[in-house]
């Protein structure tokens, strides 16, 4: 049984709770009734006992899960859950944002998991548009939800208080995308550089990074002149350290596709084959065979790491004095260029590799007004239409 007594405080009655922590420390909860001092005791006393049922002390965080928890608490022991049930990127992004944001916010409101509301985490959405822009609060709104979903799962709760709450909507995507002029300027810039292939590579087939990164020889068919997208790299943080993740899946099932090998490329890439195998047997033992496989690689063997190779690619930009684009964008550059041939949208999206063709649409349809221009003559060339008459006047 919790003890409970009443106290005055500038006219109104408070209930104060007494209790013990898991761990044998005392102490005490007030809680405001909201009745004036006068006339109310009676009511005041019915809520502390009402109150005193009620309460459950905070229990221990790092005990099994339970609705009596802190919702913060609760959070901390899902992402060791969830991380054997996602890639390690995913997981770092979830343990990323709720560590910086999602935890420390509802820690300090102190709601358990069995009292959390729709409108505390509608709350902490607004708040946190105040910082930040409304696609970030939606990934805030995926992971709670992905949690709250685990803790309905597992009959810790009854319902799922994230289905109450309104996301925010997505804001438009505005991406950068170079001109063929533009793109041309950026080849010659990048002519010798140690990330002319992967630039290539990016703008030519519209690869992301992780996939420019992760190609292997073992990818590349020069007899069939083929190419297969089926291996990424990219780096995470995990507990303030870098970790390479190198994988044999895509961000999408849509995302492993092979795409024709064209001429240019298959002379630029037997010509980097060959001096790989010299520098091979130049460096010797200093060589590192730790990344054998892989195309980005330097002339002693290191990976081209994601990061390193954003960072170079904005030196080149500020070097040659061409506009700041994200390297990521020359993924961009390559639909837009696309579009503007008139490349049918559901060739776009297979030749960029997503799983639906509304995101294709969703992201690029802005774009296409060279298409929405040929239906426009077509239709025009089809049909007949009357001229126009001088307006009657009534």
């Amino acid at each position: 049984m919790v003890a409970g007594h009443l106290q005055e405080k500038n006219g109104i009655y408070y209930v104060v709770l007494t209790y013990k922590t898991y761990d044998g420390k005392r102490k005490t909860k007030w809680q405001s009734t909201g009745l004036p001092t006068k006339g109310n005791k009676k009511r005041a006393e019915a809520m502390m006992r009402e109150l005193q049922d009620d309460f459950e002390p905070p229990v221990d965080p790092n005990g099994p899960p339970s609705k009596a928890m802190l919702f913060a608490d609760f959070l901390v022991q899902w992402l060791e859950i969830a991380k054997s049930t996602v890639k390690l990127t995913t997981y770092s992004s979830y343990k990323g944002l709720s560590e910086s944001q999602i935890i420390p916010y509802f820690r300090s409101l102190g709601v358990t998991l069995g009292d959390l509301k729709a409108v505390h985490i509608q709350s902490f959405y607004q708040k946190q548009l105040e910082r930040v822009k409304p696609n970030t609060v939606i990934h805030y709104h995926a992971i709670i939800h992905r949690a709250l979903k685990y803790a309905v799962k597992t009959d810790l709760i009854d319902v799922n208080p994230a289905d109450k709450v309104d996301r925010p909507k997505k804001n438009e995507f505005t991406g950068n995308f170079y001109s063929r002029e533009e793109m041309n300027a950026l080849f010659d810039a990048v002519r010798g550089n140690k990330i002319e292939i992967p630039v290539m590579l990016a703008a030519f087939y519209g690869l992301r990074r992780s996939e420019v990164v992760g190609l292997k020889w073992d990818a590349v068919d020069f007899e069939q002149n083929t190419l297969e997208i089926r291996h990424t790299v990219a780096t995470v943080r995990l507990d303030g350290k870098k970790v390479i993740v190198e994988s044999d899946t895509t961000k999408t099932k849509a995302s492993k596709r092979t795409l024709p090998l064209v001429p240019v490329f298959r002379e630029r890439l037997l010509a980097l084959q060959e001096e790989q195998k010299e520098n091979r047997k130049l460096c010797g033992r200093s060589y590192n065979k730790k990344y054998d496989g892989y195309i980005c690689v330097d002339p002693m063997g290191n990976l081209l790491m994601p990061n390193a190779l954003s960072d170079s690619f904005q030196l080149v930009l500020r070097d040659y004095n061409l506009r700041r684009i994200r390297f990521h964008d020359l993924r961009h550059s390559c639909a837009s260029l696309l579009l503007a041939n008139n490349v049918p949208m559901k060739q776009i999206q297979e030749w960029l590799g997503h799983s639906d063709i509304s995101t294709t649409a969703n992201i690029y349809a802005h774009l296409d007004s060279q298409s929405k221009n040929l239906s426009a003559r077509t239709m025009a060339n089809t049909l007949t239409l009357p001229e126009a008459q001088p307006i009657k006047k009534w």
